[in-house]
């Protein structure tokens, strides 16, 4: 891969973590329902993951993750974990993605963040003793897949329309070699 391809894969993919934390904390915190609001970044993460594989899923994971490190300020790096694993996780069903087909895409968001919600519920909540785990899947868990599955329905597209940018050669780096 040449060097300007491959900085302007990483421009496009920063700008698109960007976006979608401030869409996540700026705007869809003041979009709630059912006392949740989406996770537009388990969206993206998810996203990068299964259109461009493990290594890409990770990649955008950890940024995802870092951003919400630095702003949560507790167990610095918890989050940059939980999102490169769900990246990760998600690469592996890269060989199964067909971009016209939205199913596969909702379903890996939807388990992605069920995925995420328990990993939180887990070190946040049950290690200090609060073991109503039903209560925080009826009230906070399934609320949060439902709308991030509905965001992601839109979202999916955006994304989608975006890796096919990123991987638009270059024409004019083409036509020196002709």
């Amino acid at each position: 891969m040449e060097v300007k391809p491959l900085i302007r894969k990483i421009v496009i993919i920063a700008l698109t973590i960007v976006a979608a934390y401030l869409l996540q904390t700026a705007v869809f915190s003041h979009l709630v329902l059912a006392n949740v609001t989406p996770n537009i970044l388990i969206i993206v993460t998810s996203a990068f993951g299964f259109m461009r594989g493990r290594k890409d899923g990770m990649f955008v994971g950890f940024f995802c993750g870092i951003l919400l490190d630095l702003a949560s300020g507790t167990l610095f790096g918890l989050y940059a974990l939980v999102y490169m694993l769900i990246g990760y996780l998600n690469g592996l069903f890269e060989k199964l993605f067909y971009g016209d087909d939205i199913k596969l895409p909702i379903l890996l968001i939807g388990i992605s963040d069920f995925l995420y919600s328990i990993i939180i519920y887990i070190i946040f909540f049950l290690v200090k003793g609060r073991f109503d785990i039903l209560f925080y899947l009826k009230s906070i868990i399934l609320p949060e897949i439902v709308y991030t599955i509905l965001v992601s329905i839109v979202l999916y597209f955006i994304l989608y329309r975006l890796n096919i940018f990123i991987d638009k050669p270059d024409k004019r780096s083409r036509s020196k070699f002709v």
